[in-house]
């Protein structure tokens, strides 16, 4: 019998697990906001999402159907969420557009930030936070301190 690892091989060792009103609309939306690609869908016998999986990219995340009658609820009925899905792109300006036109709310343009990233911030019709990013510069740790201490002085005078 051959051995299996404990770590499915097209898996990372963190998986975002979304949990959603609407789980076939939000599979909908991150394929037309993010690129995504449908892995798998299973289906429980009311029509719910009871497991999916989708890649952004070469991740993964699962995404499903509230069930509140096991605990599972999503951020539309907690009115909330204090979690932050980033994202690495290459085009931060196109990803946020395209985003913002399949329906995300933005809540930070596109900007230049002080850590050498360009970076904004969304939500999806579904309530969960995203952060968008494209690395345009390295810096050391003391580079990003000092780009950090002169951003937060503001403009001179």
């Amino acid at each position: 019998m051959p051995t299996v690892s404990p770590v499915p091989e097209d898996m990372n060792n963190v998986v975002p697990h979304l949990v959603v009103k609407g789980a076939s609309d939000a599979i909908a939306f991150y394929a037309k906001a993010f690129g995504a690609v449908e892995c798998s869908r299973m289906p429980g016998a009311d029509g719910r999402i009871m497991h999916s999986a989708i890649k952004i990219g070469a991740s993964t995340l699962f995404v499903v159907d509230e069930f509140p009658e096991y605990g599972g609820v999503g951020p539309a009925t907690l009115k909330g969420s204090p979690v932050t899905l980033h994202v690495y792109v290459p085009d931060v300006d196109a990803t946020f557009a395209q985003a913002v036109a399949a329906g995300a709310t933005g809540t930070m343009p596109p900007s230049d930030m002080f850590w050498g990233d360009r970076y904004a911030k969304l939500v999806d019709p579904f309530g969960h936070h995203w952060s968008l990013a494209s690395r345009q510069k390295i810096l050391t740790p003391a580079e990003m301190q000092a780009s950090m201490k002169a951003a937060m002085a503001g403009p001179p005078g």
